[in-house]
């Protein structure tokens, strides 16, 4: 069985047909999800709240996506505090910086991310980090705000992870998992394979970032947490191992992070759409 660790399912490309993808997840074997509210501005949070509470087989995290750290406000930080307080709400995120695109200025992007350690230090929650840059510097400023205000008090995960191997062990020494999204399927993906290759296994989670970045033999095409089997079976073929420990493991330690109960029941029994 897997866990997506990262999925935007109540995205609009799902809006029609999400209860076929929810089921063609549980038919891979995909035991649970954790729906990221954050990306499609503040407001989108509400998506990923409603749908955690509606199913045993998703939770939620919820916050600002730092193209979005220019939104926040008030309202939005009243909005934010509400949602962390729900039961199926699990972790703040995804927040981070973004300096390729710049959609918001970087003073606001880390402010904004050091606004979300202090949420998840205050609520003992996870945090699930955004992070990219076309220089080196972005992934050490995010650590330096991470250490600042997380304290060592805070876990989280570095989501789709493209950074170096050097920065990886520097995070898995600041409380910080790594996660691996379809990109290692890719082609041109070497390093992010070597890094999955060199890492604990302990330390590892998946994701498929969908709609986003579906993995090989499905790239190009929209992604969905089914297809996160595949992300599995290509960190298995650089590790040597069977899918079955890849999963067991990635499994486990999202459970831990995330501090998830055991598998749920099947809510009833569904015929799997095409």
């Amino acid at each position: 069985m897997w866990i997506d660790s990262h999925t935007h399912v109540t995205a609009a490309e799902f809006d029609a047909d999400r209860e076929a993808v929810l089921a063609r997840a549980r038919a891979a074997g995909v035991e649970a999800m954790i729906a990221i509210g954050a990306g499609w501005g503040i407001d989108a949070n509400r998506a990923a709240v409603e749908l955690a509470a509606q199913r045993n087989d998703i939770w939620a995290a919820v916050g600002v996506h730092p193209h979005d750290a220019q939104q926040l406000d008030d309202a939005g930080r009243r909005s934010l505090a509400e949602w962390l307080g729900r039961p199926r709400v699990v972790a703040v995120g995804e927040c981070g910086l973004d300096y390729h695109y710049m959609n918001s200025p970087r003073e606001q992007q880390r402010a904004v991310f050091a606004e979300h350690v202090v949420w998840a230090r205050e609520r003992d929650l996870p945090v699930s980090i955004h992070v990219r840059g076309d220089e080196p510097g972005t992934w050490d400023e995010l650590l330096d705000i991470w250490l600042a205000e997380g304290r060592g008090e805070v876990a989280g995960v570095l989501h789709c992870y493209t950074g170096s191997l050097d920065f990886a062990w520097r995070a898995l020494d600041a409380r910080l998992e790594i996660s691996f999204s379809g990109i290692v399927s890719f082609r041109n993906a070497k390093e992010v394979r070597e890094v999955a290759a060199a890492l604990p296994l302990d330390r590892l989670l998946l994701e498929t970032d969908c709609p986003l970045l579906a993995p090989v033999p499905h790239r190009g095409r929209r992604n969905e947490p089914a297809y996160v089997v595949h992300v599995g079976a290509a960190i298995a073929a650089v590790r040597g191992v069977a899918p079955e420990q890849i999963a067991r493991a990635t499994t486990a330690n999202a459970r831990r992070l995330f501090r998830l109960p055991a598998a749920p029941a099947q809510d009833h029994d569904e015929e799997v759409p095409s």
